[in-house]
């Protein structure tokens, strides 16, 4: 990153850190900022109450005596009133950061669900997850760096020329301030050099984080396959390159504390030697010593830790680069300006000549017309490919069709805000992903605020109450990471019910039965049936044998529709569906004949 990144980035944090409609935090800051100053003007004091108990001590008598002793309490309640006024800073400003860092971190999670599903399809979740992580967390770091380490040596650094020049002239301040600069050069340099290494190892990290994440993610294909010695062998070479990584790093901060220790020591060694040759001819005390001593360790105390403050605040730095980028990514479907709420008088949907491909070079529909009246239950079907589940994907508007037009009720979907739309739509897909938490969680969701009487009407309008009542834990029993605990047709069951609970017009059953075996598929589709019971349905089917019965079945084929009409008409039409049918039944017959 270059300086006008880095400035651009923390003027963006800014922001957060001064927020404009919250008085109470900002009073912190000032409050933060007074005791910062007080501290360190504590500490600049420090040094002249120990050279001056110092030159007491050289005339020894009752009254030097005195003086030493009150200017040494003064000196300890000055070192006291350095730590406390240091911790107070901190009790002021933790809420200001833990604020900032909260603000922020809802802001990323926030957009990344206004990103498009093409985005969540193209990144892998483990790499999200690090990228937000390691963008909040270097928050806190940087602030305390910056506003209490950085800030102040600035601020120290001045007074010690101002201190030096007036009590040693220019000699002293010169030769510290060539030190100081020789010192933050050679730093950034070699920090520069470490922070090519951090980047290199953050990288590696996530590669290793998100095998990691997408092996134990398919579990259940891992065991299939038996590549268990696969995935390690897959997962390790991720870790010994990082392990590599990680090695180097951790040498170069050993050259980084032999080059600052150099430069150092070779001023305090300088300094003291002129303050020594001062005092030989009588121009210096004894205390000066003392003083220029102090001066320099505390200078270099938080001088010590700039490779470190500074390479952290680089990392910082991209770090949270790399989150706001992610917040930066373009959102691929958004509401129009104003957009009103989805006034659903007739649960109709029409698609109106819709072109739509995922790759502008590979369209999916060509043109695609049809229409689904309010009430109606029409199945879409198709080979594969045909573009079935595309049309659930547009209807939820997860993407937008490069050309015609979806209306819902009579509008386009395009000018009517997403959250109304998706309101009124509910879907059953063929995978029920579940949240890892109880069965009457996954229910609830399915409306925000449900009662238990609904949560369990639903259940039974699902005809799954039956099966929870038996369970120990009822509707509190865990279903397991993606519902994993629960077999495919309960899994469905519940999907059934907080689609129910949802209570929309419309219901979008989107290959609903396909990975289910013939008797809970029958199951399931009486279900779905007593569901779709005054309502508009859309079911995209493989299995013809489930939409026979539909009012109207739609047929796809490369994107357009081939053929329309209900299971009978299909039938005597001779066409695809009929090939179709006629196919799938012969693969039934012979199943059966290998059972027997």
């Amino acid at each position: 990153m270059n300086a006008a990144a880095d400035w651009s980035v923390l003027k963006r944090f800014g922001s957060y850190l001064w927020p404009r409609d919250d008085v109470a935090l900002r009073r912190r800051i000032v409050i933060a900022i007074a005791l910062v100053l007080l501290a360190k003007a504590t500490t600049l004091a420090l040094p002249f109450a120990y050279k001056m108990a110092v030159d007491a001590m050289t005339t020894p008598s009752n009254t030097a005596a005195m003086a030493a002793m009150a200017l040494v309490v003064a000196y300890a309640a000055g070192r006291f009133g350095s730590v406390l006024f240091n911790n107070l800073r901190n009790i002021a400003f933790e809420r200001v950061g833990q604020d900032a860092t909260r603000h922020l971190a809802e802001d990323v999670f926030s957009r990344l669900h206004r990103l498009s599903l093409r985005f969540h399809l193209s990144r892998r979740t483990g790499e999200v997850t690090k990228t937000i992580e390691r963008g909040t967390k270097s928050i806190d770091t940087m602030l305390y760096f910056l506003l209490f380490n950085i800030a102040p040596t600035i601020i120290e650094l001045i007074a010690v020329a101002v201190i030096f020049y007036l009590n040693f002239g220019w000699p002293l301040v010169i030769a510290t301030a060539i030190t100081v600069v020789a010192y933050v050069y050679v730093t950034r340099w070699i920090t520069d050099w470490r922070t090519t290494l951090r980047a290199q190892m953050n990288t590696l990290d996530g590669q290793a984080m998100s095998r990691a994440v997408d092996s134990l993610l398919n579990y259940e294909t891992v065991k299939y396959f038996g590549a268990e010695h696969r995935e390690l062998e897959r997962y390790a070479r991720a870790t010994r390159a990082y392990a590599k990584a990680a090695v180097k790093s951790e040498n170069s901060l050993g050259a980084l504390n032999i080059a600052q220790a150099v430069i150092m020591n070779l001023l305090m060694g300088g300094a003291m030697a002129y303050t020594v040759w001062g005092w030989s001819q009588g121009r210096l005390t004894t205390g000066d010593l003392v003083l220029v001593n102090t001066y320099l360790t505390q200078l270099f105390r938080p001088l010590d830790m700039l490779g470190m403050v500074y390479r952290t605040v680089q990392q910082g730095l991209i770090d949270m680069a790399a989150m706001f980028k992610l917040m930066d990514t373009p959102v691929e479907v958004a509401d129009a300006a104003g957009a009103p709420a989805l006034d659903m008088r007739r649960p109709t949907i029409v698609f109106d000549k819709v072109r739509f491909g995922y790759e502008d070079d590979r369209e999916i529909l060509h043109g695609l017309t049809f229409n689904v009246e309010a009430g109606e239950r029409v199945a879409i079907v198709g080979p594969s490919g045909a573009g079935k589940s595309t049309i659930a994907r547009l209807l939820f508007r997860f993407y937008d069709p490069q050309g015609g037009r979806i209306l819902i009720s009579g509008k386009d979907i395009r000018t009517v805000t997403q959250d109304s739309l998706r309101r009124h739509i509910g879907v059953v897909p063929q995978d029920s992903v579940l949240f890892n938490d109880t069965i009457g969680y996954n229910i609830a969701y399915g409306r925000e605020g449900a009662t238990r009487g609904e949560i369990e009407a639903a259940a039974k309008g699902a005809a799954i109450a039956d099966f929870i009542e038996r369970l120990p834990q009822g509707y509190e029993t865990e279903v397991g990471e993606r519902g994993l605990k629960l077999s495919g047709g309960e899994k469905q069951r519940v999907a059934i019910s907080r689609t129910l609970l949802k209570n929309p017009e419309i219901i979008l059953f989107d290959e609903a039965t396909s990975a289910l075996d013939t008797r809970t598929e029958q199951d399931i589709l009486a279900t779905m049936r007593a569901v779709a019971k005054d309502r508009t349905t859309l079911t995209i089917a493989h299995r013809l044998s489930t939409v026979a019965d539909a009012d109207r079945i739609l047929v796809l084929d490369h994107g357009r529709l081939a053929e329309s009409g209900s299971h009978g008409e299909l039938l005597r039409l001779g066409g695809l569906y009929a090939e179709m049918w006629a196919r799938q039944a012969n693969e039934a017959e012979d199943l059966d004949a290998a059972a027997e």
